[in-house]
């Protein structure tokens, strides 16, 4: 959850499924931070790591580009399993950028982690905000669940999180109404047009996505669950025009089939964190679930411009209202 706010606090709520201790060690312990920390595409080297109060981690972030981030984040506050706080963005020739509080607690099994990144003035948290957003910084936190559940489930998913201005039933709407759908769902250039919708639980959609160049799509649809206002799940399969299982034609080794879940939470009034979870369903070669995992970026640009658009809708929805 990141609250748009006028203060100098940048907040995020996560809710991990995995014991607080795991997500602890997950935090901590160098090995398991590489995997998972900084935006999707980046890599992590830790230096040294003292994790205590005056303690120092000095790693280094390495971009896609091959453009290398130095840090060096001091520790003032250390609680096992409990609570973090630190100052980040800092290194030897630059004063850290906010200070980091983090707090672990036990949710019937699972864990809440609450996240406050303070900043001295709110038009630094509002810059702030607008950067970690430009530069994909909010997928850190969907990386980390995506490591939890392999390392604790063995599965294989892709974990995308957006907070919209709009309530629960709004957004419910927008994922199960098909008029909706087709206004923000299709890859940018793309149109799309719903041949059938019968969007509910037992139900199904067949729908057509095309672009100016020629390049045209078929897909399905078929609906598990459907619980209103905050839970959908549904088989999305690409398909011909006669509905015959087919391939993304710029996928030709691909899972056939994959499982959305679409999972709706109020965060406060007027705003709504959607949790969409992806994983490769029915019969996967590890051939095609190498690619799955390798897509993952591919994944968080496509989802993150459908979710510009739907973000345009509610704005504009509550403008409207």
């Amino acid at each position: 959850m990141v609250l748009q706010n006028p203060s100098n606090e940048i907040r995020i709520t996560r809710i991990y499924d995995a014991p607080v201790k795991t997500v602890w060690d997950a935090w901590t312990d160098p090995a398991q931070v590489a995997q998972w920390w900084g935006p999707r595409g980046f890599t992590l080297t830790t230096h040294s790591k003292e994790l205590r109060p005056g303690g120092i981690w000095h790693y280094t972030m390495h971009g896609p580009d091959g453009t290398d981030y130095p840090n060096k984040t001091l520790y003032y506050e250390v609680e096992d399993c409990e609570r973090l706080v630190y100052d980040h963005g800092g290194y030897d020739e630059r004063k850290p950028l906010f200070r980091v509080t983090v707090e672990f607690s036990e949710l019937d099994g699972k864990t809440k982690m609450e996240m406050t990144m303070t900043l001295p003035t709110a038009e630094q948290a509002e810059a702030t905000r607008k950067f970690i957003k430009a530069a994909g910084g909010n997928a850190t936190w969907d990386r980390l669940a995506e490591f939890l559940d392999e390392k604790g489930n063995g599965r294989n998913i892709f974990v995308i999180n957006r907070s919209f201005e709009a309530t629960v039933d709004q957004l419910f709407e927008m994922w199960t109404d098909a008029a909706h759908l087709a206004k923000w769902l299709p890859p940018v250039g793309f149109g799309m047009v719903f041949l059938r919708s019968d969007i509910r639980e037992g139900g199904n959609c067949f729908y057509r996505m095309s672009n100016p160049a020629g390049v045209t799509l078929h897909a399905q649809h078929e609906y598990l669950e459907v619980t209103k206002p905050s839970r959908i799940v549904f088989i999305q399969r690409f398909c011909d025009e006669h509905e015959q299982l087919a391939h993304h034609p710029a996928l030709p080794v691909f899972p056939d089939a994959m499982q959305l879940t679409v999972a709706l939470i109020a965060e406060c009034e007027r705003w709504t964190r959607v949790t969409l979870t992806t994983e490769p369903f029915g019969d996967v070669s590890p051939e095609q679930a190498a690619a799955f995992t390798n897509l993952r970026g591919s994944m968080t640009q496509g989802w993150s411009s459908s979710f510009d658009k739907l973000e345009t809708i509610t704005i504009e929805h509550a403008t409207v209202v």
